[in-house]
C-alpha cells in the first residue's frame, strides 16, 4: 500500500492534473471560465443571425445547378416565388374572381420583408377562359438575399394576411399560400427555435439520466453547468468563425451543434466521475484523487474526444456545401466540450468537495461497488463461453441488418418533410390538381445568346417539360453578358423523381447544342445535384473516416487485432441499427422515405461517436491486462466502466432522440437511428460482443505489443476459478489484486 500510494501521488504530480486540480491553480481555472463565459454568451445568442440558409449553403459548389444560381444574380435579383392558389370544385364565380383581382391590388402594394409586390404576376387560371376556370393562381416573387431566409415567414405572413390563405373553405373557397415561397416559410418556421427546443430537450434528458445514474440531486448541476459553457463558448466560436472567417453555418449544423455538445459534454464528465470516485475511495485528498482521475482516464477520453473531432473534419472532403460545413462546426463543439470538461469540470468537482456525492459520499477506504456488480456477474457469464457468446451476438445483429432491404434514401419529397402537412404542402396538393405540377418552381436554363433560340426549341421538345412555359420570365433582363435566361415548367412535382428524370434529359438535350454552354438550374435540378453530391460523399467520407479511427485506436492501444476487432464491431452495430431503422420508419412511423444523407450522418455520428465507449472500455481493458493478465483484465476492465459506459450512453441516446422534437422527418429519422445505434452500441457490442472476441482472442489482441505474450495472460483459471463458492479472487471480482 505505501508504494501504490507514493507511485499514486508521483502519478498525480504529472501533466495537467497538477494545475487543474492544485490546491491554489483550480481557482484560476475557474476563474478562467467565468471570464470566458461572459465574453461568449452575448456572442452566442448571435449565431442564429449568421446562419446561411440560402440554397448556396446546402448545394455543392461545383454542381450545374449551383453555377446557374450564381449566373441568374446577372439577369434578377436572386428571388423565390409564393404562389397563392385559389379553387373552388364547382368552378369559380363572379364573387371569387372580384375577391381574386382585389387580393392582386392589394398584393401589388406589398414591399415589407423582401416581398417584391410589383412584380405579382397573375390571375393565371386552369382553363382558357376565366369563366370556366375552377381555380386560380397568383405568383408573388420574394428577394432571397443573405437575409432572405430571415425574412421569408414574415414575406409570407404578409401574403396570408391580405389574401387570408389559412386553408380553410370559406363558402366553397379554398386559399393557400404554397409553392417554393411558401414551403420554404414552413421550413423556416419549423427552424424557428430550433436552438432552444433542443436545448431544452437535451437539458431534460441529461438531467433526469444523471439523477439516476449519481443519485445525488447536488453533483448533477455541476456536469450540466459545464455542458452549458462549453455550448456557449462553441457557439461563440462559431459564430465569430462564420461573420469574420467565412465558415457556413446553417440550421442543420447549429441545430446538431447543441445536440453533440450536451451529450459529448455529459459523457465525458460521467466518464471523468467515475473514475475520479474510484480514486476517492483509495485516496483521503481529493486533490490528489482527482489528479490521479486524470492522469489515468484523461488519455481515454482525450482519445475519444480527438476520435470525434477528426472524423467531424474528414467531413471538409464532402461535396455538399451543408456537409461540409458541418464538418468544422461539429468538430469545434466536441472539442470546445473535451477542453471544457478536462479542465473547468475536474476544478469544479474538488473546488466542492466530497459532499457533492451526498447521499453516497465515497470515503477513503469504502468498497467498491461495481466489484459486485451486475456488470461483474455479466463479465465471468462471458467467460465461461466466449466464442459461443460473440458467434450469436454477431449472427443477431447480421440478421437485424437485413432491414437495410427497407432502406429508401432516396430523397424526401417536400410533402414528405414534415411530420404533419403544414399550410403550403396541402397547398401543393390542390395546386397539382388544376395545374402543371411543376410550376411555380421551374427549370433555370442558360445559354449563349447566339445559340438561345435553339435552346429553347430543344427544351421544348424534352419529354416532361410543358412546352408552353418555355419563356423568359418577367422583371429578367433579354440579355446579360452575351447569355439569356428562360424558364420552363416541368409536367411532374419539381420534388419528385419523375422531375429529376426530366432534369437529366434536357441538360442531355442542351448540352448537345454546339457552342451554347447551356446549363440547367432551378429547384428540381437542385435537388438532383444534391442526390449525386450525396453519393459521391458517401463513398468517400465512410472509409477515411474507418481509417481514421483505426488509426486512433492503433496508437492509443499500439495493437493492430484489438483496433480491427473494434472497427469490426461498431461497423457490424451500424447497419444492425439502420436495418432496424429502416424497418421501423417503413412499418412502425409511415415515412415515405430517408433524406439521401441519412446513411452518411449516422454513419459518422455512430462510428464517431460509438467508439467513444470501445475506447474507454477497451483502454480500461489494456491498463488491468498489463497487471494482472488480458483475461482477467477483461472482467476487470468490463465490472469497472460498465455503469458508467451504460449511462454515458443513455445520455447520448437520450440527446440524440431529443431531435425527434422537431417537426421535420429527416431530423427524427437522424436522432431515432443515432440513439438506437448508440444503445445498441452501450448495451450489446461493448458488454457483450466486445468482451466476448478479448476473452476468445485472449492476448494476441495486443499483437504485436508486449502484451500479446504475457504469460499471465494465458492461464483461463484465473478467470473462473471459485466460481459460486464466494472466494473469487481479486481478478474474477473486477479488482485489480495490487490495489486491495
Amino acid at each position: 500500500m505505501p508504494d501504490e500510494r507514493s507511485d499514486g501521488r508521483r502519478e498525480a504530480g504529472r501533466g495537467v492534473g497538477g494545475l487543474v486540480c492544485g490546491r491554489r491553480t483550480k481557482w484560476l481555472v475557474v476563474l478562467f471560465w467565468l471570464v470566458v463565459i461572459v465574453a461568449a454568451a452575448p456572442l452566442a445568442q448571435k449565431l442564429t443571425d449568421a446562419q446561411d440558409n440560402q440554397a448556396s449553403s446546402w448545394l455543392p459548389g461545383s454542381a450545374e445547378s449551383t453555377q446557374v444560381l450564381d449566373t441568374s444574380e446577372e439577369f434578377r435579383p436572386e428571388q423565390i416565388p409564393a404562389i397563392i392558389v385559389y379553387a373552388r370544385e364547382d368552378g369559380l364565380n363572379l364573387a371569387d374572381r372580384a375577391r381574386i383581382a382585389k387580393d392582386v391590388r392589394e398584393l401589388k402594394e406589398l414591399r415589407a420583408h423582401g416581398v417584391r409586390g410589383q412584380e405579382t404576376r397573375g390571375p393565371v387560371f386552369d382553363a382558357k377562359r376565366p369563366a370556366d376556370a375552377q381555380a386560380a393562381q397568383v405568383f408573388v416573387p420574394i428577394t432571397m438575399d443573405e437575409k432572405g431566409w430571415e425574412r421569408i415567414a414574415p414575406a409570407v405572413d404578409s401574403m396570408r394576411d391580405v389574401v387570408g390563405g389559412t386553408g380553410e373553405k370559406a363558402e366553397g373557397l379554398s386559399v393557400h399560400v404554397t409553392g417554393p415561397g411558401g414551403t420554404s416559410a414552413d421550413f423556416s418556421e419549423a427552424f424557428e427555435g430550433i436552438g432552444s427546443t433542443l436545448l431544452l430537450a437535451a437539458a431534460g434528458v441529461v438531467v433526469v439520466i444523471l439523477l439516476i445514474t449519481y443519485r445525488s440531486p447536488v453533483l448533477l448541476l455541476v456536469p450540466l453547468l459545464s455542458v452549458i459553457v462549453s455550448l456557449f463558448t462553441a457557439q461563440a466560436l462559431v459564430y465569430l468563425l462564420a461573420e469574420y472567417a467565412g465558415l457556413t453555418v446553417n440550421g442543420q449544423s447549429a441545430g446538431i451543434l447543441t445536440v453533440l455538445v450536451f451529450g459529448a459534454g455529459t459523457d465525458y464528465a460521467l466518464l471523468l466521475v467515475a473514475r475520479y470516485r474510484e480514486e476517492l475511495r483509495r485516496h483521503e485528498d481529493r486533490h490528489e484523487a482527482m489528479q490521479l482521475a486524470l492522469h489515468r482516464a484523461g488519455p481515454a477520453v482525450i482519445a475519444s474526444g480527438a476520435t470525434v473531432v477528426v472524423s467531424m473534419l474528414v467531413l471538409l472532403t464532402a461535396d455538399m456545401n451543408s456537409t461540409r460545413g458541418l464538418g468544422p462546426v461539429a468538430a469545434i463543439g466536441v472539442a470546445v466540450a473535451l477542453l471544457v470538461m478536462m479542465s473547468l469540470f475536474p476544478a469544479l468537482l474538488v473546488v466542492c468537495g466530497r459532499w457533492l456525492f451526498w447521499p453516497l459520499i465515497p470515503h477513503n477506504g469504502s468498497d467498491e461497488p461495481t466489484e459486485r456488480g451486475v456488470w461483474a456477474r455479466t463479465g465471468r457469464r462471458i467467460a465461461h463461453r466466449p466464442r459461443l457468446t460473440w458467434s450469436v451476438t454477431a449472427v443477431a445483429l447480421a440478421a437485424l441488418a437485413l432491414g437495410l432491404t427497407q432502406l429508401r434514401a432516396e430523397g424526401l419529397s417536400n410533402a414528405d418533410s414534415f411530420t404533419d402537412k403544414p399550410e403550403s404542402i396541402v397547398g401543393q396538393e390542390v395546386q397539382a390538381e388544376y395545374f402543371p405540377a411543376g410550376s411555380g418552381d421551374p427549370l433555370v436554363i442558360v445559354a449563349n445568346t447566339g445559340q438561345g433560340d435553339e435552346v429553347r426549341r430543344v427544351v421544348a421538345r424534352t419529354r416532361g417539360v410543358d412546352r408552353t412555359s418555355v419563356a423568359v420570365p418577367p422583371g429578367t433582363k433579354v440579355e446579360s453578358e452575351g447569355q439569356v435566361l428562360f424558364e420552363a415548367t416541368v409536367t411532374d412535382p419539381s420534388d419528385s423523381e419523375a422531375a429529376k428524370q426530366t432534369v437529366e434529359r434536357v441538360r442531355e438535350a442542351v448540352h448537345a447544342v454546339p457552342d451554347a454552354d447551356a446549363q440547367v438550374g432551378g429547384g428540381t435540378a437542385a435537388l438532383l445535384d444534391m442526390d449525386r453530391a450525396t453519393a459521391h460523399d458517401n463513398k468517400l467520407v465512410i472509409p477515411l473516416v474507418l481509417v481514421v479511427v483505426l488509426l486512433i485506436l492503433t496508437v492509443l492501444l499500439r495493437a493492430l487485432i484489438a483496433p480491427l476487432l473494434l472497427i469490426a464491431t461498431v461497423v457490424l452495430s451500424f447497419s444492425a441499427a439502420l436495418g432496424i431503422s429502416a424497418l421501423a420508419f417503413r412499418h412502425l412511423f409511415d415515412y415515405a422515405g430517408e433524406s439521401t444523407d441519412f446513411p452518411l450522418f449516422v454513419f459518422v455520428f455512430l462510428v464517431a461517436l460509438g467508439i467513444d465507449y470501445n475506447i474507454f472500455l477497451s483502454t480500461r481493458i489494456r491498463e488491468e491486462a498489463g497487471r494482472q493478465g488480458t483475461r482477467a483484465g477483461v472482467l476487470t476492465g468490463l465490472a469497472a466502466t460498465g455503469a458508467v459506459i451504460t449511462s454515458a450512453g443513455l445520455v447520448l441516446a437520450g440527446t440524440f432522440a431529443a431531435l425527434g422534437t422537431l417537426p421535420m422527418v429527416a431530423f427524427a429519422e437522424i436522432g431515432f437511428a443515432v440513439a438506437l445505434g448508440v444503445l445498441l452500441d452501450t448495451f450489446v457490442v461493448r458488454s457483450v460482443l466486445v468482451t466476448a472476441l478479448f476473452l476468445d482472442v485472449g492476448p494476441k489482441v495486443w499483437w504485436p505489443h508486449a502484451l500479446s505474450k504475457d504469460p499471465a495472460a494465458r492461464t483461463p483459471s484465473t478467470v473462473v476459478a471459485g466460481k459460486g463458492t464466494g472466494k473469487e479472487t481479486g481478478a474474477e471480482s473486477g479488482s485489480p489484486p495490487d490495489q486491495r
